[in-house]
């Protein structure tokens, strides 16, 4: 039945203010019922002793002949004055009893109101009472009615009779009846109202979801261009702002996977011609004897470029497998570095570079997977060489501070743009600025060193002047020095 969020949250929200707005009018009807109540018995209390005042002025107290004379010689007044207080509330009744329950005067009495006598029980009670106390007529009065009977004693304590004070509870049902049923009326009216309201709040929270749900369907079918709109400032803003970055990487993450297949078509494409095209001339004579050394050797190139590339491949591959497992150890980074300034010697002579290597110290060790950590420095380095400009400066620092090793590749040359410094460390990406330099590079190696760092507990970030400089720095955890057993040294 309620399939979606918007039925769901419509119900949940009905009931709660079903179930809110019934307590509160059972409350309201219970407190009223008892204020209607404790107020009838205040103007029940004081006729009650207006009445018992005015007989005890009358002398009708001062004992049980005088009380019965008192009573017939004043009949009227006494019937008169006790009528009048009755005028004060609407079918209010005073009666006056005898010890034996006998009305001997009363106030004006709708006919048709008694229906028997006033029982020997409840006259008892009465007289055996010290104060005004409630009585049940159930059995005297055709209609509901609450009644107090306060006792009349003389000045040494005797019960000479009593006084009745009733009233209708049928008019104060009428008045609880009349306010439950403005309850129940302004009730239904809030829950329109409230019906109304949370039908456009839960239109409003569930329409982004829905067209969230829309947009992911779309996904799943490989079209990323669809976005949701953001409406103001809330979470469901920031749930829509969130997917929408989530679909701009999904977008990105497909555009450098069509960017990579294409690449990697036409780098395996392009060395697999020329080994095929060169194989097929030596076989059909098209190349001299004499040369086939130079051709063996063009083509043992291309057949070494293509392992290059499957091993990179692999390499991802089993990166984001997690299948790639770390030795980590103490790790001289400064001698890695070293190694890779000696292998990629004839190529900073070639290029002229100003070359610049500083070290705190002679040997800076780090804990690290050696061969992990040779990859990344060499990777780096290697950028660096490609892509500075003749004559222009080298650097690679290593430097301890604050408890971390920070290794930093520096060059002049192109830099890299502002717009493009946040997209180089992903998967496949590589800018149109270096495909000029860089034809064999698939985009994948600064992913590589990127997470190979991370997965060393360290950061890696890039800095770059378009058109001047570019430094990428990564920071890596120290370690203790190697002892002189460990690093193979003889005393």
């Amino acid at each position: 039945m309620f399939k979606s969020v918007f039925s769901k949250y419509i119900a949940a929200f009905m009931l709660i203010l079903v179930t809110c707005f019934t307590v509160v009018a059972v409350v309201i009807s219970f407190v009223f019922m008892r204020y209607t109540i404790e107020e009838k018995r205040g103007i029940i209390r004081r006729c009650s002793e207006n009445v018992i005042d005015y007989l005890a002025t009358e002398g009708a107290t001062s004992g049980k002949d005088g009380f019965e004379r008192v009573i017939n010689r004043k009949y009227d007044s006494i019937k008169s004055f006790i009528s009048g207080i009755s005028f004060l509330d609407d079918e209010l009744l005073i009666f006056i009893c005898d010890t034996k329950g006998s009305i001997v005067n009363n106030s004006e009495v709708p006919y048709g109101t008694f229906k028997d006598d006033i029982p020997a029980q409840v006259v008892q009670d009465i007289n055996s009472s010290k104060a005004m106390t409630r009585v049940d007529l159930s059995t005297v009065f055709i209609d509901e009615y609450l009644c107090y009977a306060t006792p009349l004693h003389t000045g040494k304590g005797n019960t000479v009779g009593s006084v009745m004070v009733c009233t209708s509870s049928a008019a104060m049902s009428r008045m609880v009846n009349s306010v439950v049923r403005i309850i129940v009326f302004a009730t239904l009216l809030g829950l329109i109202v409230a019906l109304v309201a949370v039908y456009f709040i839960s239109k409003r929270i569930s329409a982004p979801l829905h067209e969230m749900s829309k947009a992911a369907k779309n996904f799943a079918n490989g079209n990323f261009e669809e976005r949701v709109p953001v409406r103001g400032h809330d979470e469901v803003a920031k749930l829509a702002v969130a997917f929408n970055n989530m679909a701009d990487k999904l977008s990105d993450v497909e555009n450098q996977r069509r960017s990579f297949l294409s690449n990697i078509a036409h780098d395996l494409r392009t060395p697999m011609t020329t080994i095929s095209g060169f194989i097929d001339a030596i076989l059909d004579g098209a190349i001299p004897p004499e040369k086939y050394d130079h051709y063996l050797a063009t083509i043992g190139s291309e057949v070494k470029r293509l392992s290059r590339l499957v091993s990179l491949l692999l390499d991802i591959t089993r990166i984001e497998a997690g299948a790639r497992k770390f030795n980590f150890e103490s790790v001289d980074i400064c001698e890695i570095a070293r190694q890779i300034f000696i292998s990629n010697e004839q190529r900073l002579e070639d290029k002229k570079l100003d070359v610049e290597f500083e070290c705190d110290d002679d040997n800076m060790y780090v804990k690290a997977d050696r061969d992990a950590v040779h990859q990344c420095l060499y990777n780096l380095c290697d950028n660096a060489v490609k892509f500075s400009r003749e004559g222009g400066k080298y650097r690679v620092s290593v430097k301890n501070i604050e408890h971390k090793i920070y290794v930093s590749v520096f060059n002049e040359g192109i830099g890299i743009e502002e717009s493009e410094l946040s997209n180089v460390f992903d998967r496949f990406y590589k800018s149109d600025k270096s495909r000029g330099l860089d034809k064999s590079g698939l985009g994948l190696g600064l992913y590589i060193v990127k997470t190979i760092i991370n997965a060393h507990g360290g950061e890696i970030w890039v800095k770059s002047r378009y058109g001047e400089n570019c430094e990428f720095v990564f920071t890596l955890l120290p370690a203790e020095k190697k002892s002189r057993e460990q690093r193979g040294e003889s005393r």
